[in-house]
């Protein structure tokens, strides 16, 4: 079997977006329950130097699309980073998903030697395909997403590795 490029990020994409999805969606429940100011979860840190939890969504949402229009040898659309609520973050992950889905898979599949670059000036970046998106794109789409999580976990938001893996492709299993 050979190794899908697709496979390795659209797919992934979607199950971690559509997993916070549903952590956004037991936060605002929270909100509802325990009547906190959602400004108290949504620009939380979970250090001083950290961003934000808006920033988290942000960035994972700007990897995720980045990572497929790149792939796909598409400009990377870009989007204001003006959320400010739980439903707003909500809608810019439906978006970043509806995008991902219009990506041709077969552009994806042959990206594997594409010349990537990223970044401008002294934070110009150079990667093959494959390389931009196993060592670069997910672990740094991973690390905002489990940021997103950590931050709203620390904040008493019921939630657990399995709401953070959400639910596993069919294909996948």
């Amino acid at each position: 079997m050979s190794f899908s490029l697709y496979s390795a990020s659209v797919p992934v994409f979607h199950q971690i977006l559509n997993s916070l999805l549903e952590i956004l969606d037991k936060a605002d429940r929270h909100v509802e329950t325990t009547r906190i100011d959602p400004n108290a979860l949504l620009q939380f840190r979970l250090f001083p130097d950290m961003l934000p939890f808006t920033r988290q969504i942000q960035i994972a949402t700007d990897f995720a699309k980045g990572a497929g229009a790149r792939l796909a040898g598409q400009e990377v659309p870009a989007w204001e980073d003006s959320e400010k609520s739980f439903a707003e973050l909500k809608l810019r992950i439906k978006k970043t998903l509806v995008f991902l889905d219009g990506l041709p898979r077969n552009e994806i599949e042959h990206s594997a030697e594409r010349a990537i670059t990223t970044g401008s000036g002294e934070k110009t970046r150079h990667f093959t395909g494959q390389t931009y998106l196993l060592h670069y794109v997910l672990p740094h789409f991973f690390f905002h997403a489990t940021t997103a999580y950590d931050i709203l976990r620390h904040n008493g938001i019921e939630i657990g590795k399995k709401d953070f893996i959400g639910t596993i492709p069919q294909q996948a299993q």
